[in-house]
């Protein structure tokens, strides 16, 4: 095989911003972490090394344009995702081998406060995330730059952390990752650029876990690599609740305008309800994501009218279960719908199985079955089959 890496309230988000502003640094869960791979662990050591002195790293920080300390290693990385796929489906043609992913990346601090990250896609060559982070408090962090958008759970989770071969419809569509958007935006990774404020709040318990988590964001609302089109940002927001270790309750909101290449505007109002668990190598995830808002796609720009069929909403919710057998086998099971007019005649449903061979920390391999109802396909009913190989390097 070839490898490759595999109408809400307005109100509401008010209160995540305010709450975001309220508030010693955090690693936001879910946030697409770089790891090193095999290749990358003796350039990354190599660096290090060269790097090192005796330097007291607790004695006070100095500023200065000509200071060169307190600067960290960078941890380089990388990966490749490769595919396999069919598809029982009439008329399909995406049948045979694929090249998901191949990605670089790096990331470090500065004056230990700062920290920086950049990835590269290779596959086409593409800028995906770079950010700049101020993390000297676990309750109050700053970012900004481009990187994912802080809506749902699955959309900032990495590839190799998502358990199934690709991430939930919602995740797709709900934020424009590799699906167009109910806007009409193009899939993009489900990144944008903007400013983004979050945070953990209030230690309890005998474990000290964080009680509260929040986010709240100002992006463009026009996708990754891309200037704003219109004089209207996007706005997004999260709270997050942990009432036991490593289970997270969510409520997430956004409120923006897209702008299409017709010049078409349109308001997009969406809103989520989501939890996570991960703990000892077990594995939930369920999600339910509302959106309000027309397409651009549904502007006829000779009659000066919109498509009377579409009903300007869409919907979708999975749930997601992951279990450990050995320390090398996981395997998940998935329900997962999306409903693109947010009725029942045009939901598309899939269940899932995907094991998950793990059999080192830099190299994975996935197989898995989905069963498609598709009430919008003339054939509804489809098998598909996918195979994928992960390596870090």
């Amino acid at each position: 095989m070839t490898f490759v890496f595999m109408k809400y309230n307005k109100t509401l988000l008010a209160v995540f911003l305010v709450l975001g502003c309220a508030v010693s640094p955090v690693k936001a869960e879910g946030e697409d972490e770089y790891q090193e791979g095999f290749l990358t662990a003796y350039l990354n050591n190599a660096i290090e090394k060269a790097m090192s002195n005796d330097e007291d790293k607790d004695e006070p920080l100095r500023y200065g344009r000509n200071i060169t300390n307190y600067v960290s290693a960078p941890q380089f990385g990388g990966f490749i995702i490769g595919k396999y796929s069919y598809s029982s489906k009439d008329g399909a043609d995406e049948n045979g081998f694929e090249c998901r992913m191949v990605r670089m990346y790096v990331s470090g601090t500065i004056l230990r406060d700062f920290k920086y990250r950049v990835q590269l896609e290779l596959k086409n060559p593409a800028m995906r995330d770079y950010t700049l982070e101020w993390v000297r408090f676990k309750e109050f962090q700053v970012k900004l730059g481009q990187f994912k958008r802080c809506f749902t759970y699955d959309n900032p989770l990495n590839p190799w952390d998502v358990g199934l071969g690709s991430y939930s419809q919602i995740g797709q569509r709900m934020t424009a990752l590799t699906l167009d958007d109910p806007s009409g935006e193009v899939g993009q990774n489900g990144r944008d650029l903007g400013f983004q404020l979050q945070g953990d709040l209030f230690p309890v318990g005998k474990d000290k876990r964080r009680l509260i988590r929040y986010q709240a964001a100002i992006f463009n609302g026009n996708g990754q690599n891309k200037k704003d089109n219109n004089k209207q940002k996007d706005w997004m927001g999260n709270i997050q609740i942990q009432p036991v270790k490593d289970l997270y309750i969510g409520l997430f909101g956004w409120t923006g305008t897209f702008t299409g290449s017709n010049d078409v505007s349109v308001r997009r109002n969406r809103w989520a309800l989501s939890s996570i668990y991960e703990h000892k190598d077990w594995s939930f995830r369920a999600e339910y994501a509302h959106h309000s808002g027309r397409n651009v796609n549904d502007f006829d720009t000779e009659t000066q009218s919109w498509k009377e069929a579409a009903s300007g909403r869409a919907d979708g919710w999975y749930a997601l279960v992951g279990v450990p057998f050995t320390s090398w086998l996981k395997v998940y099971c998935c329900y997962d719908v999306f409903r693109k007019d947010a009725t029942w005649g045009s939901m598309k449903s899939i269940y899932s199985i995907c094991p998950n061979f793990q059999l080192h920390r830099n190299l994975k391999f996935q197989l898995q079955y989905n069963y498609v109802n598709d009430r919008t396909s003339t054939d509804q009913n489809y098998h598909e089959l996918w195979a994928q190989a992960y390596v870090r390097f």
